[in-house]
């Protein structure tokens, strides 16, 4: 199976617990992105990546028009249910991958996406698109998990993903994320820095993790030296805090 296939295939089968998910249904970068869009009267955004619609939600109340895009139907599906019901009727769904998007040039005053960009096979291609499809004067708002400065801490919560999740493929650091976005001809600066605290029954739980998979991730957890379990704040359950970042970009 291919990544883009591996992509869709986990995330099809899992899109009602995202929606319902209070990891991803709330946040105070929801905030930050209803705020930032309602700068710019009359906005067209683009929600990549966007999952069980979050992100779409809370901006679509500021915008004239929000196209989320999924590579995964089903969640698109969801999308297209909760939206109906939230009386949100400037939102439209399409279905493609990041790396090859089926919009204009220029067509797009807000480009946005939380917690997406960790499964996308390609970044700078995506991000070479999001350029391509982003009004001059446009601007970008990224939200995803971050990988870690430290090799030893890094290489663990990496680890912890890929189980958990077979269609991982990177946290990227803050550092990353600055040099991704200059090289497709960005200006970027990270705007915000937080804790998010994982009740890992239901972190594995929403990915229908193999329990043989949740078993590597205790272990993993267990066998860790003092300095990761502190960092992550590894509670006896298997809870955890995970890092995210927010890149603005223009």
């Amino acid at each position: 199976m291919k990544h883009h296939d591996q992509v869709a295939d986990a995330f099809g089968s899992t899109a009602a617990a995202y929606l319902t998910s209070p990891t991803h249904a709330s946040g105070a970068d929801l905030r930050t992105l209803a705020e930032s869009i309602a700068t710019t009267p009359d906005a067209r955004v683009l929600d990549m990546g966007c999952g069980a619609g979050h992100a779409s939600f809370a901006v679509a109340p500021h915008a004239r028009e929000v196209v989320a895009y999924d590579i995964a139907a089903p969640m698109l599906a969801t999308v297209d249910g909760a939206a109906r019901e939230r009386g949100l009727a400037n939102i439209r769904t399409q279905q493609g991958a990041a790396e090859t998007l089926p919009f204009d040039d220029a067509s797009f005053d807000w480009v946005i996406s939380r917690m997406s960009a960790h499964h996308w096979h390609d970044v700078p291609l995506a991000l070479a698109e999001v350029r391509r499809v982003l009004k001059p004067g446009g601007k970008v708002l990224f939200i995803d998990i971050a990988g870690i400065d430290h090799p030893l801490l890094d290489t663990h919560i990496q680890a912890i993903e890929i189980l958990r999740d077979g269609s991982h493929i990177r946290d990227y650091r803050a550092d990353e994320w600055l040099t991704l976005f200059e090289a497709a001809g960005f200006q970027a600066s990270i705007r915000e820095r937080w804790r998010i605290d994982i009740e890992f029954a239901s972190w594995v739980a929403r990915m229908r993790t193999p329990a043989v998979r949740v078993d590597a991730i205790r272990s993993l957890w267990a066998g860790s030296p003092d300095e990761v379990r502190q960092y992550f704040d590894v509670q006896q359950d298997g809870s955890f805090k995970l890092d995210a970042l927010m890149v603005e970009a223009s």
